[in-house]
This record gives C-alpha cells, sequence and structure tokens, in this order.
C-alpha cells in the first residue's frame, strides 16, 4: 500500500503510511491523500475509512473491491465511486471530501494523480470541494478522450471501407462498438446517482454560490461527454451500416453478371436443346445443309443480337460498366 499526501494549496508531494496520513488529516486545514492500494489483496482495503480516521460503518465500502458507482452525502462528508478509463478498461477509484480534506483510494497506479497535481499548482483549488470538482472533471476527461479517439478511429475504418472492404474491418468496427457500450454503460449509471445528488444540494439554500457554479459546471462537462460517447455509438452503428451496404453493393453486382449469363445462355440452351431432339420432322425435313447453317448459326445469332439488343435497352450492362 502506497500512501501519497498532497499539501494543499502548494501541491507538495510525500510518500508516508497510514497512520502519519491520518495524524496529518486530523491536524491539517487542506489536505490531499492518496491511497493506491494493491491490485490483489483485498484485504488490506478492508476498513480503510476506519483507519484513515473518517469514520465507522457508513464508509465500510471506501477501498474495498468491487464498488460499483455511487455518490452518498454523509452529514459534511461525500463519497464517491467514480469511474475512470485506464488502457481502454474501465477501473474505479474511490473518493472521500470533506471541509478540510479529500481522499482518494484506488487499485493499481495512480494514474490520475499525475494530472490532478498539474492542475492543483496551475489552478490552486481553494478548498477540498473545489479540489474535489477538479478529481471529477479529471475522471470525465479520460472518458471524452477516450471516446474522441474512437470516433476518429471509426471515421478513418470508414473511409478505408471505401477504398477497399477488409474482412478485418467488421472485426475492428465490433471492438469500437463495444468499446462505446463499456463507456456508455459505466459513466451513465454515475451520472445519474451523481446528478441526482448534486440537485438534491443545490436546492438547499445553505449551498454556497461557489460550489454551485462548480456544480453547474461539472454537470455542463457531464452531459457534453455522454453527448460524445452517444456520438461514437452512433458512428459506429453508421459505419456498420455503410459496410452491409458495400457488401449488398457487390452482391448486387454479382447478380447483375448474372442476370447477363443467363440473358446470353438461356436462350441458347434452350436452342440447342431443342433441335437436339430426335423428333421425325426434325430429322427427316432439316437434313439440307442450308437449313443447318439458318437454324444453327442463323437463329443464335438472332437471340444474341436480341440479347445485347435488351442488355443496351435496360442498361444493365452500362449500370455493371460504370460500377466496376
Amino acid at each position: 500500500m502506497i500512501v501519497t499526501v498532497v499539501a494543499m494549496p502548494q501541491g507538495t508531494i510525500v510518500r508516508t503510511d497510514l497512520a502519519e496520513a491520518r495524524r496529518r488529516l486530523a491536524a491539517t486545514r487542506y489536505l490531499l491523500v492518496d491511497v493506491e492500494l494493491p491490485e490483489t489483496g483485498p484485504e488490506e482495503g478492508e476498513q480503510l475509512a476506519r483507519r484513515l480516521g473518517l469514520g465507522d460503518t457508513d464508509l465500510d465500502w471506501f477501498g474495498r473491491p468491487g464498488e460499483p458507482a455511487r455518490a452518498d452525502f454523509l452529514g459534511d462528508t461525500v463519497g464517491l465511486v467514480v469511474p475512470v478509463v485506464q488502457d481502454e478498461r474501465v477501473t474505479y477509484a474511490h473518493a472521500v471530501a470533506g471541509d478540510r480534506y479529500l481522499v482518494t483510494a484506488h487499485r493499481g497506479p495512480a494514474f490520475l494523480a499525475p494530472e490532478i497535481t498539474a492542475h492543483v499548482r496551475r489552478e490552486r483549488p481553494r478548498d477540498a470541494v473545489a479540489l474535489l470538482f477538479l478529481v471529477l472533471q479529471s475522471a470525465l476527461a479520460t472518458f471524452r478522450r477516450t471516446a474522441v479517439a474512437a470516433l476518429l478511429e471509426v471515421e478513418e475504418l470508414e473511409d478505408d471501407m471505401f477504398q477497399q472492404r477488409r474482412p478485418e474491418q467488421v472485426y475492428r468496427l465490433s471492438r469500437l462498438r463495444r468499446r462505446s457500450a463499456l463507456l456508455h454503460h459505466s459513466l451513465l449509471p454515475y451520472l445519474q446517482v451523481v446528478d441526482e445528488v448534486i440537485t438534491r444540494r443545490m436546492m438547499s439554500p445553505d449551498f454556497p454560490l461557489e460550489r454551485q457554479r462548480l456544480a453547474r459546471e461539472f454537470q455542463h462537462v457531464a452531459r457534453m461527454v455522454l453527448t460524445d460517447i452517444e456520438t461514437l455509438q452512433e458512428a459506429t452503428r453508421r459505419a456498420f451500416g455503410s459496410y452491409s451496404s458495400l457488401v449488398a453493393g457487390e452482391q448486387n453486382n454479382v447478380i447483375n453478371r448474372l442476370a447477363i449469363v443467363s440473358v446470353i445462355f438461356l436462350p441458347l440452351s434452350f436452342l440447342t436443346g431443342f433441335f437436339g431432339m430426335n423428333f421425325a420432322f426434325l430429322t427427316d425435313e432439316l437434313e439440307s445443309r442450308a437449313v443447318f447453317w439458318l437454324l444453327a448459326i442463323g437463329l443464335q445469332i438472332c437471340v444474341l443480337g436480341g440479347a445485347f439488343y435488351v442488355l443496351h435497352r435496360t442498361r444493365i450492362w452500362r449500370r455493371l460498366r460504370d460500377e466496376d
């Protein structure tokens, strides 16, 4: 377990243990504490809030693996389970914020810590609530970057399909569509619970105007990120439709070729089959060379001429040539 303490608003970083972090949380006016839990061994996350002196049963979920997205107001403290995109997968970071502190816990590397530290040193949030909204904005930014990158990949893939259709493009489209569904499935429940809590707090008359502004800004950015993800979903559906249209067009070309072959050879097959029968009239009456040339060659030339005339008049041949 790695505990990082960031003194605010200066942004100085200190690595320490749980006991020292608990002491600083009790004594320091404004503090950010980040706890990195191991990816295996969930026992280290048990009762993490109590070990940090944050509370007891109300925060028993803090640091526990497998927790879904949540947002709870516990008096002067807010607890959140925030989804974050890391390496094309969604993980969950836990956060507890009070008036004097913000404590985050996550499993694996601190993927948000460098970004948050840079924002802190640049923007210098005045209190822990402003810092909390900064963390929430950073988590939303991971969804937006992933959605925009996937959307650009879908557009490039769609352009490649119109140049040359390949079977592996379907696999890539399926992977992008699954990614968009994962982003939407992970973000939507989180935004619903957070929006419900924020709306309820904003209706309170003692909610400060500055925090109302931060809450509205968060809600605005959240709607934009959700719109980006929905745009990605729509783009993947459109790309699948484009691929299906290309396949249907190729099948139409094959059918047109088969139609041309049928128009040409079906009458010829009928003639050869008809005159190959052993009727008495055919065997007794049609014996001269002139009749043979007239029927065997003349009729077939007439049929071929009629077939090409029909193809020309119906523009099947021209349309097939233009498509090629």
